[in-house]
């Protein structure tokens, strides 16, 4: 396990002194990433083997949304581990170690010079330190986007910029959450998301977004031309209607 001491700050808030669930987003990236630095064998294979582990899905529960100045600790741990594939739980907690958002994601392996998938050997998976599972409401990585006949609104397009782009090379992934949270409506609170991520978006690149309401909550479906690059939904809490 690997955790990151965080504090709620003005640039990580909202207009109502809450954090942001971009920051949040960003907060459980970080310490996913620099959680290599706790696996050696790990770091040191995926250096000599110029490999990178991107995000392919993620899942969020969000139990209880922070305020200005409050104390965070995140953690992250590996469940589990497949050649082409690894899974984690990324939570945040409060001062008094209550989860404030609970997360599962899974993530491919890729060559960095290709970016296919390339297989990790079974010596360096043998040697990983898995964690237990932790408990939450596990939803498939998979996200079906509804039929025709649902409601569907086609936004403007949106330019892929170069704040956008991280040291990958491609848009970071909180960058697409943050991208369709300003198709929902105003009002919308979101209690829960996930988001799968097919085709990075590059520098330049222009995401054709697509909104579709179901009865849960609303699903912002991210294109290049014809290709899907990102779909996210957004679970609306209950008690607040589209």
């Amino acid at each position: 396990m690997y955790s990151l001491n965080y504090k709620v700050t003005t640039s990580t808030c909202d207009s109502e002194g809450q954090l942001k669930l971009y920051s949040a987003l960003q907060m459980m990236q970080d310490c996913s990433e620099m959680w290599i630095d706790s696996e050696p064998g790990v770091k040191r294979y995926f250096k000599e083997q110029k490999m990178a582990q991107l995000l392919a899905s993620r899942q969020v529960e969000i139990i209880r949304v922070p305020e200005y100045k409050e104390s965070l600790t995140v953690t992250t741990s590996v469940y589990g581990m497949k050649p082409m594939f690894g899974f984690r739980n990324t939570y945040i907690y409060d001062a008094d170690g209550q989860p404030c958002y609970r997360t599962w994601s899974m993530g491919a392996f890729v060559d960095k010079s290709t970016g296919k998938l390339k297989r990790v050997d079974d010596a360096t998976i043998a040697s990983m330190r898995l964690e237990p599972k932790l408990e939450m409401n596990y939803k498939d990585r998979r996200i079906i986007l509804p039929k025709a006949e649902n409601e569907v609104v086609t936004c403007a397009p949106v330019s892929v910029q170069r704040a956008d782009i991280d040291y990958n090379r491609h848009m970071n992934n909180a960058n697409y959450i943050r991208m369709a949270m300003e198709l929902l409506p105003e009002d919308f609170k979101v209690k829960g998301l996930r988001v799968e991520y097919r085709v990075a978006a590059k520098l330049g690149d222009v995401l054709l977004p697509v909104v579709y309401r179901i009865d849960s909550g609303i699903i912002v479906s991210l294109s290049i031309g014809s290709e899907v690059s990102a779909i996210i939904e957004f679970e609306q809490e209950m008690g607040h209607s589209l």
